[in-house]
């Protein structure tokens, strides 16, 4: 006896759990999931007076990605397209995600929203970020 198979080749059984999963972190104000596969994928590096973030966006338009920041907390939002196929076809593999995406990253300091430059180069966010002036550590002079 034959099966007739309902199975869709962009059928993703669990997308609506990791769904309810980025809404409870959210609701309960928790930064989203990193592990493997966390999109977008970031490098932090940070110096005294300062904070460089890069984030992996291939295939994301740099007027379709949003970059904030509040307090200690940089947000990278946005969305990728679905790639398009003019005529039907069967996919034999699609690991790449698309629709709206949302990253949240705990930075180890508190910086100056007014000092935050942005840029993308080959698909690669780039975002540097400064310490406020009054928040930067200073030496005392000690009297005698």
């Amino acid at each position: 006896m034959a099966f007739a198979s309902t199975w869709h080749p962009d059928f993703d059984p669990f997308s609506d759990v990791r769904r309810l999963h980025n809404q409870i972190d959210r609701l309960l104000g928790r930064q989203a999931s990193t592990a493997a596969g966390a999109f977008p994928a970031v490098n932090l590096w940070a110096g005294p007076d300062s904070i460089a973030v890069t984030a992996e966006l291939p295939g994301v338009a740099p007027d379709d990605v949003e970059v904030s920041v509040r307090e200690d907390v940089l947000t990278i939002r946005g969305s990728r397209a679905a790639a398009t196929i003019s005529e039907p076809v069967g996919w034999h593999r699609r690991e790449r995600s698309h629709g709206h995406f949302q990253r949240l990253v705990q930075l180890p300091f508190r910086v100056a929203p007014d000092r935050v430059e942005a840029r993308v180069t080959n698909g690669v966010l780039a975002v540097e970020l400064h310490r406020p002036e009054q928040d930067k550590p200073r030496r005392i002079e000690i009297k005698s």
